[in-house]
């Protein structure tokens, strides 16, 4: 029986045609989160996103703390999610690690709520209808906060 070494199988699902390039994952992509995944081999060891065992493959453990960056995703158009085509990129020289706050400030992680004109009820979300939340990172429905807190005022009088 022959063994084949993780690297050895994991980059033989790599495309890595043009070193300038996304390097796409052309095996299993994850439908909800959009990242590709491989088993490491052993049942415990669990299954890794591809560009995490990209990155440890080619720079070394991912420092404690850190996040690996998709730094080809920055400073484009595209909006995240699984279809995001980033999330599939295996090239090396596109992942870096920085922490949590760095890869969220480099994304564009909450622009899809920006371009939402209503609530999840239904109400429109116009300079008198929108409460700014957390210090303005977030928005609140004035109409849905109103019922919410009416409903808790009542729960409290009959208790």
């Amino acid at each position: 029986m022959t063994v084949i070494s993780i690297a050895d199988r994991f980059w033989s699902k790599v495309d890595q045609r043009d070193p300038d390039e996304c390097w796409p994952w052309l095996a299993y992509i994850d439908p909800t989160k959009g990242y590709g995944q491989i088993g490491r081999g052993r049942r415990r060891d669990g299954i890794a996103e591809s560009h995490r065992v990209a990155y440890e493959l080619s720079k070394g453990p991912i420092p404690e703390g850190m996040q690996v960056d998709h730094t080809c995703h920055n400073d484009t158009e595209c909006l995240g999610g699984q279809e995001c085509e980033h999330r599939a990129c295996c090239n090396p020289a596109h992942l870096e690690a920085v922490t949590q706050q760095e890869n969220i400030a480099r994304g564009n992680a909450g622009d899809y709520q920006k371009l939402k004109t209503h609530c999840p009820s239904g109400h429109e979300y116009s300079p008198d209808n929108t409460i700014p939340t957390q210090g303005g990172k977030h928005r609140a429905c004035r109409v849905c906060m109103r019922a919410s807190q009416r409903k808790y005022n009542l729960k409290r009088k009959a208790a």
